[in-house]
């Protein structure tokens, strides 16, 4: 059972504090902007060659043509490789990862998944992450590791060939793109939706406003 699960009585909320540090604040907000440029421009490439029956509407593409497509996406690449290499060194070198992160285990999540889809998950101590929070942003580093590397595999193909073997070849490596970044723009509309749920004086304190 999940030691989040909510009680019987709830405690008063406490004072708004500080629940994420400035650094984690600062590479978390670098990342959102580096991957929604990497999106925008993402779909203007996929628009030139396109894996499924369906392009993306060009009112949300960024680049205009193929050409600035990929400045774009090139550009916000190294943003954000270089400042998820500080995130991935800060959280391992912190013990940011093994404190928040771990352990993951599926009762816990059946179990706080419950708790959330009928009401009962307690949110008294945002200081930790429930089961189900716990499994979606390990998952969401390794979903990021993954569309980098298959985006250098689909970039330098002949260079760096083994990697892209390792994806099963070029083809393949666009698929696992693909599919990876609709993954995280999943995970960014649930983390949008969910943050406009919350109480505001709650956002207060995961914010330290």
């Amino acid at each position: 059972m999940s030691s989040l699960a909510a009680a019987d009585h709830h405690t008063a909320i406490e004072p708004a504090k500080v629940i994420q540090p400035a650094w984690v604040r600062i590479v978390h907000w670098i990342n959102a902007v580096a991957m929604i440029l990497m999106i925008m421009s993402g779909w203007q490439i996929y628009n030139a060659s396109p894996l499924f029956d369906f392009r993306f509407s060009h009112s949300i593409t960024l680049g205009g043509w193929l050409g600035g497509a990929l400045l774009w996406h090139f550009a916000a690449m190294w943003l954000l490789m270089v400042n998820g290499l500080v995130y991935l060194a800060l959280g391992l070198a912190t013990g940011r990862f093994r404190k928040k992160l771990l352990p993951i285990t599926p009762s816990g999540v059946i179990s706080d998944a419950k708790a959330a889809l009928t009401g009962k998950l307690s949110h008294d101590d945002l200081t930790r992450y429930n089961y189900v929070q716990k499994l979606l942003y390990a998952g969401i580093i390794v979903v990021g590791v993954v569309i980098v590397l298959s985006g250098l595999s689909i970039w330098k193909p002949v260079q760096l060939q083994y990697l892209t073997a390792l994806f099963g070849g070029y083809d393949v490596a666009r698929y696992v793109h693909f599919i990876c970044m609709a993954l995280i723009v999943a995970f960014l509309v649930v983390h949008v939706v969910l943050a406009l749920l919350v109480p505001k004086s709650l956002r207060a304190m995961i914010i330290g406003r």
